[in-house]
């Protein structure tokens, strides 16, 4: 198993990375919330799991080790791949996954994209008590405290890390704005990885 990668990130992609190790580019599969981290040209580490098919071996990096074993402990439940996994961490964090598990939230699960409720139900009885339960994070979602992302920082990240300017990159989070106040407005968090995309398609059609 390749636990880990370092090396400089030689291209960003919206769905992932190439870092190069010992002369070789690897292409590393990411949320959009690792992909704000990364910049061209500087030197990364990123905690990695593969993913061996009988037709191809796939790299998913994030950037931290909680992130990663999450993403492989998602994988034990039925109907859950890699990409669903991939796209479960990129709308929610891992300790909002453990709430919305612990706290059998129906309507969190389904926020992500390719999972219906009968697919959350079965994540939430395949993953209970495997996933852990945070008591404090528990409570605090529970009573409604739960912070809401930091996504203007991530989407603005994001652009950069993909060559847009500043000054584009603000006009872009600025468009997209709307969307996720209107998502905020009905008590979900705003999905980084669909802002992300509207941003790149307004930014295309300047």
């Amino acid at each position: 198993m390749i636990a880990s990668v370092r090396g400089q990130v030689t291209a960003i992609a919206p769905d992932g990375a190439v870092v190069e190790v010992g002369g070789v580019g690897v292409l590393v599969h990411c949320t959009p919330g690792t992909l704000a981290t990364l910049r061209t040209g500087e030197e990364v580490r990123l905690a990695t799991s593969l993913v061996v098919r009988e037709e191809s071996l796939t790299l998913f990096g994030f950037v931290t080790d909680d992130e990663r074993g999450t993403f492989e402990m998602l994988q034990t439940a039925s109907g859950v791949g890699p990409k669903v996994a991939l796209a479960m961490l990129a709308v929610h964090t891992p300790n909002a996954l453990r709430v919305a598990v612990a706290s059998a939230d129906v309507k969190a699960l389904t926020r992500v994209p390719g999972v219906g409720p009968k697919g959350a139900q079965r994540i939430i009885v395949d993953l209970k008590n495997k996933l852990g339960t945070p008591e404090e994070a528990v409570n605090a979602a529970l009573d409604g405290r739960v912070a809401a992302p930091a996504w203007r920082a991530q989407v603005h990240s994001g652009l950069v890390g993909l060559g847009y300017s500043g000054r584009d990159a603000d006009e872009a989070v600025a468009i997209v704005e709307p969307q996720a106040d209107a998502e905020l407005a009905e008590g979900r968090p705003p999905q980084v990885a669909a802002l992300l995309k509207a941003a790149l398609r307004a930014l295309s059609v300047r």
